[in-house]
């Protein structure tokens, strides 16, 4: 029995049929599978690994805030309640904020409502969290760039190796060159390229696309703790001009 098993809804029964079209597309599957050997098999393994990897990478990115301009608008706003209405009102601005840039910028807020690090200290344990953060949004990346070099590299060995037996099967028939033996040989020889390519194309486009994605987090991670270390730096600066002025006044009057 050769047909693929569908489900044909009639009436209210229901009952088994089988459908030829999906047979014979079976069946070309098997063949191709059959007719690319060992390298294509390997292939059709890294495309499920790819297709795999990508849709685990957009679910994290998703879930962390990553698309959209929702987590970069929540890190303006709280940058602006930071100088406005000081440290407090900037962390419950970013609550429930998932985006790594929104989350190393609470962590800095909290450890800067502590006081208990040092500024070097401080910048320190956030390069420290920020890195974390990014080994953990590039996992799995690095697999993803080693399957579509390797992609093209196995489709160009499977080739040669077709091509090798191709024209060894060519040898063996001696004068009686049936020249659609070789070029059978040649077209199936080709079909591990075609396959390559076909994986490594998609799978450096992902690559790129979501490595892009993690080094724009990384920039505006850097950036939101930067401009809070300068907005730092301006409220300790105009808290010592403010403090500095009545003693001004003070030592003048004294002096008089």
């Amino acid at each position: 029995m050769t047909g693929v098993a569908c489900c044909i809804i009639n009436t209210n029964h229901y009952y088994l049929d089988y459908c030829p079209m999906n047979a014979s597309a079976l069946d070309d599957i098997v063949e191709f599978l059959v007719l690319g050997g060992p390298v294509v098999w390997i292939l059709v393994a890294f495309s499920h690994a790819v297709l795999a990897i990508a849709m685990g990478k957009l679910w994290q990115f998703a879930r962390r805030g990553m698309f959209g301009t929702s987590g970069p608008q929540r890190v303006t706003l709280a940058l602006g309640q930071y100088r406005q209405a000081g440290t407090g009102a900037a962390i419950a601005a970013l609550e429930s904020e998932r985006s790594p840039a929104g989350t190393i910028l609470r962590q800095a807020l909290l450890h800067l409502q502590q006081g208990k690090l040092g500024e070097q200290r401080l910048q320190d344990e956030l390069s420290r969290l920020a890195q974390a953060q990014l080994n953990e949004l590039r996992r799995f990346l690095r697999p993803l760039d080693v399957m579509a070099n390797a992609a093209t590299l196995l489709g160009l060995f499977g080739t040669v190796l077709g091509m090798i037996t191709a024209f060894r099967e060519l040898q063996s028939a001696g004068s009686q060159v049936d020249p659609a033996l070789l070029s059978g040989g040649i077209w199936v020889a080709l079909l591990t390229t075609a396959v390559g390519l076909a994986v490594a194309i998609p799978a450096t486009i992902l690559y790129n696309w979501l490595d892009g994605i993690v080094e724009g987090c990384a920039a505006r991670m850097q950036d939101s703790v930067a401009q809070l270390f300068t907005l730092e730096a301006e409220r300790r600066s105009a808290d010592v001009v403010a403090f500095g002025a009545p003693q001004a006044v003070k030592a003048h009057a004294a002096s008089a």
